[in-house]
């Protein structure tokens, strides 16, 4: 598994620097895992609006992956709104605002998603009380 502990260009970063991990034997596209792991410390704060990212050629060396790999994460982010990414310029951290879900129908898709996970977790022998703490603790830490 390639991995990359991001270095920040002189930001101070949260409590521990992050890290983006590629599984290339992983069934889940490696973009998909650079998109989801960066999501993942967007939300819970350990980026912040401003900090600079790694450039795409820098990341995909480090990972030891194609740039266009990076290159179409960093575009899936920049469509959410979390970065900001410009030809021959930094990528940044945006500042994005707190959206609804888009419907009630988009809402009812991640519960079922997360139910799905949470029946994987149990069939996999994980008791209903570490579930249920982990899931307090992971709110707690996106508030």
């Amino acid at each position: 598994m390639a991995s990359c502990i991001l270095y920040m260009y002189g930001v101070q970063m949260a409590d521990r620097d992050p890290q983006i991990q590629v599984d290339l034997n992983s069934p889940t596209p490696a973009y998909r895992q650079i998109v989801e792991q960066f999501r993942h410390h967007l939300v819970e704060g350990s980026l912040k609006p401003g900090d600079s990212l790694p450039g795409v050629r820098t990341l995909a060396v480090d990972l030891g992956i194609h740039f266009n790999t990076v290159a179409e994460a960093y575009r899936t982010l920049a469509q959410e709104g979390w970065l900001e990414v410009s030809q021959g310029k930094a990528v940044k951290v945006s500042a994005r605002r707190r959206t609804a879900p888009q419907s009630i129908a988009v809402e009812e898709d991640f519960r079922q998603r997360l139910r799905m996970l949470i029946s994987e977790m149990r069939a996999s022998g994980i008791s209903v009380g570490t579930i249920s703490d982990e899931l307090r603790t992971l709110a707690k830490g996106m508030k």
